[in-house]
């Protein structure tokens, strides 16, 4: 990542996420925020700045003398995570269908081409792209509120993701079946067949990595 192309803020942001989604650093593992700050020739403005914005969306915490550390993943997270998105995706999926434009049609085939099955640590630009699909089907909602928690909820979804890849690599009936999904997925919104479009998220959740994090993380 090149510092000169981003503030000094979105570069210290950026970073640390990536070090974190990449698993370089580890959950539940301490943060110096000096070091860091050194490490990526930073100040400790834009490193406290850039902590902050990981702190609201879940990724670090912060206690109350200001040490920082990865967020611990728990199966508890992980069951409210596929709670939640159990029932967002498929209303999500529904109103695509129903709201979809030609122009959120082109964006939801391009990313869908730009898929290919997850490996067991899968790199960032492999989840960028799974991450990228779904987007490209809750956009088409235009649901601005919808949206943004569906936003929100993607990078803790990441991390339980990579759990469940860990716990268990997907057989190529795993890689073929999930492909088959976000096939059939694509067909239904595109033909603005709502009721389809919201069987087939759900049944996509329901056997999600998402899903198999959370036996993974049982006690």
């Amino acid at each position: 990542m090149s510092q000169a192309a981003l503030t000094k803020n979105a570069y210290a942001y950026q970073s640390v996420r990536e070090l974190i989604m990449s698993g370089e650093l580890l959950p539940g593992e301490a943060l110096a925020q000096s070091q860091l700050a050194a490490d990526l020739g930073v100040s400790l403005t834009p490193m406290r700045e850039a902590l902050r914005k990981l702190e609201a969306e879940g990724l670090i915490t912060i206690d109350a003398h200001r040490n920082a550390k990865v967020a611990p993943l728990t199966a508890q997270e992980a069951t409210d995570l596929f709670q939640v998105r159990e029932r967002l995706d498929p209303m999500a999926a529904t109103l695509a269908a129903t709201h979809r434009t030609d122009e959120d049609i082109s964006r939801m085939k391009a990313a869908a081409e730009k898929m290919r099955p997850l490996a067991p640590n899968p790199d960032l630009d492999a989840l960028a792209a799974h991450r990228e699909f779904h987007r490209s089907i809750y956009t088409a909602s235009h649901n601005d509120l919808l949206i943004n928690m569906l936003e929100s909820l993607w990078d803790k979804a990441d991390r339980y993701r990579q759990v469940g890849l860990s716990a268990r690599q997907d057989s190529a009936a795993d890689k073929k079946r999930v492909a088959a999904e976000h096939e059939r997925i694509l067909k239904a919104v595109i033909a603005g067949n709502a009721a389809k479009a919201e069987e087939e998220m759900t049944k996509h959740v329901q056997g999600s990595l998402g899903r198999r994090a959370i036996d993974a993380l049982a006690p």
